[in-house]
């Protein structure tokens, strides 16, 4: 569905090389997370996807249209969700749709903009002008207009920046739906959470490479190794009460919380150790590493 292969970009200015060598392949209905820190790349990767950007060399193939030779048939391949919700303000949301519609020759699909309205909740605002609204309700705007032409690959770039949680929330059970439907997601975002909640693959890019690329379920799995385990007591801990756990690095948070590191393998020795001491405790919780924990491991190695 989408391939890059050996694309590098530097540009003039400063003589920055924002991309080196990036190598990708997103096959079609995958929904992927392409994470970063500021400065790492992704933007200018998804520019260069839409065109906005010239790479330096490498070869990008979308829907097996070469982007060199081929940009209109890719346009039409390809939605895109800009950062930057700024827009030609003087249209109504409703005419805007229209307009957009018009770039790639559809005609008379108010039955479908209907269908975005309703299910981004802007039909309320179809006659509002694109300056009166909320930024929330732009980044919906933005997501309708990379639609409108029914796109089989979706690019957004940091989607819910500036939107509430009730409204992300939201935004997250449509794009469930739209990849449910057979669309292909990618998609770029500060908040891990949301990669982990939504995503199948993870991509991370750092310094203009990529310094990850796994199935989720494989990457967590594999830096899961270790989990956290917190031990609630109903009275005051000691550390020297805990000398005999030493190894699990044990820590009293709160007086009555002691939380320890533990490898998976070993959780059945710590149970027993804490049974031969006697020690009666009121709870137990075991935390599985987050993506956020991951993703911050691989960047800081």
């Amino acid at each position: 569905m989408l391939s890059i292969s050996n694309v590098s970009k530097t540009y003039q200015r400063g003589n920055k090389e924002a991309l080196k060598n990036i190598n990708l392949d997103i096959m079609e209905g995958e929904f992927t997370a392409l994470l970063g820190q500021n400065g790492a790349g992704k933007s200018t990767l998804i520019n260069v996807l839409a065109g906005n950007v010239k790479k330096t060399k490498g070869v990008v193939k979308i829907g097996g249209y070469n982007l060199d030779k081929n940009e209109l048939e890719t346009k039409k391949i390809i939605g895109i969700v800009p950062q930057d919700t700024g827009y030609d303000f003087i249209f109504t949301v409703d005419e805007a749709l229209k307009k957009q519609s018009g770039y790639f020759g559809i005609k008379n699909n108010k039955e479908y903009i209907d269908e975005l309205l309703d299910a981004l909740y802007l039909t309320e605002k179809r006659s509002a002008r694109l300056r009166d609204l909320s930024g929330g309700m732009r980044r919906r705007f933005l997501i309708a207009k990379a639609l409108v032409h029914k796109p089989k690959i979706l690019i957004l770039d940091e989607p819910t920046a500036g939107v509430d949680i009730e409204m992300r929330h939201t935004l997250y059970d449509f794009l469930v739906k739209l990849h449910q439907s057979g669309t292909t997601i990618i998609l770029t975002t500060h908040y891990i959470e949301e990669a982990e909640k939504l995503c199948n693959r993870i991509v991370i890019i750092d310094g203009g490479r990529i310094i990850a690329d796994e199935p989720k379920k494989e990457l967590m799995e594999t830096f899961s190794k270790e989990v956290i385990i917190e031990v609630q007591f109903d009275y005051e801990l000691k550390p020297a009460d805990f000398e005999f756990l030493k190894e699990y690095q044990p820590k009293i948070e709160e007086k009555t919380n002691l939380k320890l590191k533990v490898l998976k393998k070993d959780l059945s020795k710590v149970f027993q150790k804490l049974s031969q001491k006697n020690m009666e405790f009121t709870n137990l919780v075991v935390e599985k590493p987050k993506l956020e924990d991951i993703y911050l491991n691989i960047i800081n190695h």
